[in-house]
Order: structure tokens, then C-alpha cells, then sequence
């Protein structure tokens, strides 16, 4: 099948190659020339827009930061994909994106004859989850392309629900982060090492995969793991503002994201989303490091189930 990707950086990159590995052929654009350079040494063509990606392409994919960049990407009347992508075609969007902006690009598709599928996904490929909204009929007749990027594989619903679902997700993780590097700091202020308790917490109730951070990145003094600051903040942005426009509580969300924002507001957006522990860190008079969280890290970091997560 001859397949469009928009958007090769950290994600586009590796989904890209799973999708040649399976036998497609692709042709790829992102706004940085350079970032295509490992796929076309692949095999892909690169092309000089989003329109052109589509005018050679039967699906297209795209996987982008959030919202305000995927929405003109695919809606500009002269560059954009739907100005060349083929009635009867499929657009598929990988975004972490607002349901909302999802739900309006497929009213646009619609109108256009193009099917759409909302398709956020968690993790790394090709061992990642992706969770699916849309038709379901559309869903089951691209089910393959979606099992060639990743290992688990959801179909949520309608419209908008495989955003929704990441989103909580999303919200899950990092308020979980947040609460993590509290409770640290409540022990290693109260005299316990961090590095023994980031040891225990796996083996407690205490226990996730976004905790499994914290050893690698924030006891080491590395901050690195996952997506930005500046991404995960955004994806905590719109999770608390689909807990507005539902009337759901969000309160453990608007604290954790209080943190983020303050970590931003210091310039660190473009560093790993770890280095909020800094704040934290900040508020309590208090740094998080330890020789023993380096073997705990270790052992995590040795479990593919546990790979960091964005």
C-alpha cells in the first residue's frame, strides 16, 4: 500500500519504518528536511508538503505535538491534506490530540469523502499502544497497519474517544509522577535514602511505569526519559480540559499541572518532562539523588514491559 507520514521526529521516525518493514511504500514530510533523512535512507520518498504526501498516498498518517499543529496540517485550503488526498482515502492521525479537533477534522473529511481515525498512541514502537477512534468499519479494514506499529491495539469508540482514552492516560501517568516525587521527598526529608525506596515502591502499591522514571532520570540528576516538558505539559492541558467540558473533577491534575507550568516558565520546555522534579525539589529545601536509585533504574530499565512511557 502506498502510505503517507507527516511528522518524523521522535515517533514518526520509528512508526515510519515499521510500516516499510511491513512492505508499504512511503512518502514522508516534515517541517524540518533533516529529521526524514533516516527513513529515506529506508526507502521513503520525501516530498516537499502535506498536500503532496497526499496526492501519492491511499492513507495518511500523522504524528505531530498536539492541536495547533495537526489542524492546519490537514485543513490548509492549499497545503494541507485534504487538498490532496483521493476521495475514498483515510487519514489517520497519531496526535495526542483535543477529542474536540479531532471530532471537527472528521467532519472535514467527511465532507471531503475521506474516512479519519483519531489514533493516539502510548510507548515506543513496535511494542506500543495505540487506541483508535472512528468508524468501526474503518477501523477493521485498516486493522493491519495499525498491528504493523504497534503490539496492543484498542478500538474505543466513535469520533474522538481514542483521544479521550490517551488523555486519561496521560492523566494517570503524571499526576501519578507528581505524587511520586512528593511522597520521595516526604521520605528522604524524614531520613529514608530515595534510592532504597525507589527500590521497594515497584514491588508496592505504589508501583508504575511513570514511577519507573524517577530512578533513571530524576535520582541521577539526569532529567531524561519520555517526551518533553513542553509536550507532557500539554498533554495534562488538554486532559484537564476535557475534565472541564465533562464536569469531572481534576484537582490532583491542575496541581500537577501547576508544577509543570512552573518548571516551563524556568525555560525547560525543550528538556525531558523529569526535570520538574527540580520544583519539587525547590519547595522542600531538598535534592533527589542516590547511588542505590542507579540499581533500581538498572532493573527496570531491563523489563521491556516497563520501558519509559510518554
Amino acid at each position: 500500500m502506498q502510505i503517507g507520514l507527516i511528522g518524523t521526529g521522535t515517533m514518526g521516525t520509528p512508526i515510519g519504518g515499521c510500516l516499510i518493514d511491513a512492505g508499504h511504500r512511503l512518502a514522508v514530510f516534515d517541517i524540518r528536511p533533516e529529521a526524514t533523512h533516516a527513513l529515506v535512507g529506508c526507502g521513503a520518498d520525501r516530498v516537499d508538503s502535506p498536500r503532496m504526501v497526499a496526492e501519492r498516498s491511499e492513507v495518511v498518517f500523522t504524528s505531530l505535538p498536539g492541536p495547533d499543529q495537526m489542524e492546519p496540517v490537514v485543513l490548509d485550503a492549499a497545503a494541507g491534506v485534504l487538498a490532496g488526498l483521493r476521495p475514498g482515502g483515510c487519514y489517520i492521525d497519531l496526535t495526542t490530540n483535543a477529542p474536540g479537533v479531532a471530532r471537527r477534522v472528521g467532519e472535514a473529511c467527511r465532507a471531503k469523502g475521506v474516512a479519519m481515525l483519531d489514533a493516539p498512541v502510548s510507548g515506543r514502537p513496535p511494542g506500543m499502544t495505540v487506541m483508535v477512534g472512528g468508524d468501526q468499519a474503518i477501523f477493521a479494514r485498516h486493522r493491519s497497519l495499525f498491528d504493523a506499529i504497534a503490539r496492543n491495539v484498542f478500538y474505543v469508540g466513535e469520533a474522538g474517544a481514542g483521544c479521550i482514552a490517551k488523555l486519561v492516560t496521560q492523566y494517570l501517568g503524571y499526576t501519578n509522577f507528581v505524587a511520586a516525587l512528593e511522597g520521595l521527598l516526604i521520605g528522604a526529608k524524614a531520613g529514608v535514602d530515595p534510592g532504597i525506596l525507589a527500590q521497594i515502591v515497584p514491588f508496592s502499591a505504589g508501583a508504575s511505569r511513570t514511577f519507573d522514571n524517577i530512578p533513571r532520570a530524576v535520582l541521577t540528576g539526569a532529567f531524561t526519559a519520555g517526551g518533553t516538558l513542553d509536550i507532557v505539559a500539554k498533554d495534562l492541558h488538554l486532559a484537564c480540559d476535557l475534565a472541564r467540558t465533562v464536569a469531572a473533577p481534576a484537582n490532583l491534575g491542575l496541581l500537577a499541572h501547576d508544577i509543570l507550568h512552573r518548571a516551563q516558565a524556568q525555560g525547560w520546555g525543550q528538556e525531558g518532562f523529569p526535570i520538574a522534579a527540580r520544583i519539587l525539589e525547590a519547595m522542600a529545601g531538598h535534592e533527589l539523588r542516590s547511588q542505590q536509585g542507579q540499581g533500581a533504574a538498572g532493573y527496570q530499565s531491563d523489563d521491556p514491559r516497563r520501558a519509559p512511557q510518554r
